[in-house]
């Protein structure tokens, strides 16, 4: 068995809490992808094309019996395997299928992605992830001193990146930090973390309208250590960009109080296309398995982030910004019975595969 994965924390740490629990050999493939195809997405085939073969582990024979993976590139990898075994190696893809999701033995489809009932889907709620208890308690111990120190509440304010069709620009920038403004209140205190995908514009504009008494954390150019696993556990709320499905799920399953800012929604064509191609496909799922579709391209299983954030909410887990947060923490949420259920069909196939 190969767990396929590429450079995405957030992707890889969901593929990490299943591997926690599977029996047997495991091998770890892991892959670089050329540096035209690290941010730009290359069209969708199984196809070895886009992987840096200098930088990454090999991928050949004795072929595994099951593959399992997540994101767009790597699952290109994946259905290489597939191919080159004959169709022996069974692929196991977390997320949404860019194409043929019939190609794919399971797909296991967090709420954000609208993926129709079909035989080899496994629909579940948050995606599988979470930051380790032991983690968390090793972040807080070495933050105690610097984050006790700061003004009360003390929120965290975790800002994610443009992803189509969201932009995060300078104004919505400020917007963040003026809701998180309102949580804190007069004499409380921001502190801001920003992501790999959060645009220079924004990061800033975010220093450059912070207010007094409150701090900036901006990925990849700071020294030092991410703050952001100590205000796991030090924060007393948060304000987390909707754009990042990782981190609201791992604020959420720690429990603590958390306000989601929707990024505002491109409006271009690209975007209106998109839009239309969903809006016909949740009218008519069949349209789903449409090999016309297909090779136009048509996005047909769209991911909608409202969705994930709207379970959020429904569920007592957070409220949208400007909405008061809840009084005190819920406690952390267990990811079990999603993981129990993807462990018994792997386990499944696995089976089937022998």
């Amino acid at each position: 068995m190969w767990i396929l994965v590429g450079d995405k924390a957030g992707d890889n740490a969901q593929i990490d809490i299943v591997r926690e629990r599977l029996d047997g050999p495991v091998e770890y493939r892991r892959l670089t992808f050329l540096a035209r195809y690290q941010q730009g997405k290359p069209w969708f085939r199984a196809s070895l094309d886009h992987v840096d073969p200098a930088r990454s582990d090999a991928l050949e024979p004795p072929w595994p019996d099951l593959v399992i993976t997540i994101g767009r590139r790597p699952a290109m990898a994946a259905l290489w395997i597939k191919q080159r075994s004959g169709g022996a190696t069974r692929v196991v893809l977390f997320g949404r299928p860019k194409r043929w999701l019939d190609r794919f033995d399971l797909v296991v489809a967090p709420t954000q992605y609208a993926v129709p009932p079909a035989a080899n889907v496994l629909h579940i709620t948050l995606p599988l992830m979470r930051v380790e208890p032991d983690r968390l308690a090793a972040a807080a111990g070495a933050w105690q001193d610097r984050l006790s120190a700061l003004p009360r509440p003390l929120i965290g304010v975790l800002v994610g990146g443009a992803t189509f069709p969201y932009r995060l620009d300078a104004r919505t920038a400020r917007e963040i930090l003026s809701a998180a403004g309102g949580y804190a209140g007069p004499h409380g205190s921001l502190y801001v973390s920003t992501s790999r995908r959060t645009p220079p514009a924004a990061a800033d504009a975010l220093a450059a309208h912070l207010p007094a008494g409150s701090h900036l954390y901006r990925w990849g150019t700071d020294a030092g250590d991410n703050p952001y696993p100590a205000l796991l556990a030090h924060a007393d709320g948060f304000v987390v960009t909707g754009d990042s499905i990782s981190m609201l799920t791992e604020v959420a399953r720690v429990g603590r109080p958390l306000a989601v800012f929707p990024l505002p929604r491109d409006d271009g064509l690209r975007a209106r296309a998109a839009a239309a191609a969903a809006r016909l496909t949740a009218a008519a799922p069949e349209l789903a398995g449409n090999r016309l579709l297909e090779r136009l391209g048509i996005r047909l299983f769209p991911r909608d982030l409202a969705r994930i954030h709207e379970w959020l909410f429904s569920h007592g887990m957070a409220v949208a910004a400007g909405t008061p947060l809840p009084r005190a923490a819920t406690g952390p949420v267990a990811t079990d019975d999603d993981l129990e259920a993807v462990l018994a069909r792997i386990a499944a196939l696995r089976g089937d595969a022998r």
